[in-house]
């Protein structure tokens, strides 16, 4: 298990530097932001590229995970999404994951991470998972072709929040290639336990987002130690069930102050993971 730090919190920073900063914090892994202003494909050209590869080699970090979710570059935080009713829309999120599978192959990264459909506005769920499994359809072939992972991840307030919804949607995939990113912050607004709906979704999960979240659950991300998640409850689950995939800490609102906050939660979270018979 390798633990990162997603660069979604150094908008204000240069991907390298963010890169650079995020090593300099002690972390091991980074997860990448595939959108402005980082790595949003249609503006990567072969020497931005390698000086990126460069700066990782020289930081020593692994690329846990890419970041497909947002689309800030031509829409926002959820759209372009996989339901909307216009197929020109639907169309742009198809190739922009479509693209990320293969910067994600370019980095080495197994996984890439994407928006559990998108707000239900316009289409009915029926027609939504239709539209959401179509699109996939689109891309399986050449993630398994890459070998690298599209990995939904449930969020509050999109079309798929719950454990029994990502379930549900699951039963129209037939493709190893389409797994879980289990954010724990997610599933805990959701109002589950996380630690068990991680253990009933397991086979699924390629890799997990973690930040903290206050007791009224409300979709905020917080520093790690500064909510009411039972961290030591959860990872020690996570381990005892034998995940040894990847973690990376996601606070984008912390884009005023990220190393503060990567910083203060990686001294919080280091002794329950060791605690949980994970090295840091």
């Amino acid at each position: 298990m390798v633990f990162g730090y997603s660069t979604n919190a150094f908008v204000k920073f240069r991907l390298v530097d963010a890169v650079a900063r995020i090593a300099r914090l002690g972390f091991k892994g980074v997860e990448i932001m595939a959108d402005r202003p980082h790595l949003y494909p249609p503006d990567v050209d072969d020497t931005h590229f390698e000086h990126l590869r460069q700066t990782l080699v020289a930081a020593g970090l692994k690329v846990t995970n890419l970041n497909s979710f947002t689309l800030f570059a031509v829409g926002d935080t959820y759209l372009p999404s996989w339901i909307e009713a216009e197929r020109q829309r639907r169309d742009i999120r198809i190739r922009h994951t479509r693209d990320c599978l293969h910067l994600a192959r370019r980095l080495g990264c197994t996984n890439i991470s994407v928006p559990p459909g998108g707000p239900l506005s316009g289409v009915t769920r029926r027609e939504a998972e239709r539209l959401f499994h179509e699109g996939l359809e689109q891309v399986v072939p050449l993630a398994e072709e890459l070998q690298v992972r599209i990995l939904v991840e449930p969020e509050p307030g999109l079309m798929i929040e719950t454990t029994r919804q990502f379930r549900e949607f699951m039963r129209g995939v037939r493709s190893p290639a389409v797994g879980l990113n289990f954010d724990i912050g997610h599933f805990f607004c959701a109002g589950e336990d996380p630690a068990e709906a991680f253990e009933t979704l397991l086979e699924w999960v390629g890799h997990v987002h973690l930040e903290d979240i206050a007791a009224t659950r409300v979709h905020q991300h917080l520093i790690a130690g500064q909510g009411a998640i039972r961290f030591a409850d959860v990872l020690k689950h996570m381990r005892r069930l034998g995940y040894a995939g990847d973690i990376s800490l996601e606070l984008y609102p912390y884009v005023d102050a990220p190393e503060a906050a990567g910083q203060e939660s990686l001294a919080f979270l280091k002794p329950i993971f060791a605690d949980a018979g994970y090295a840091v």
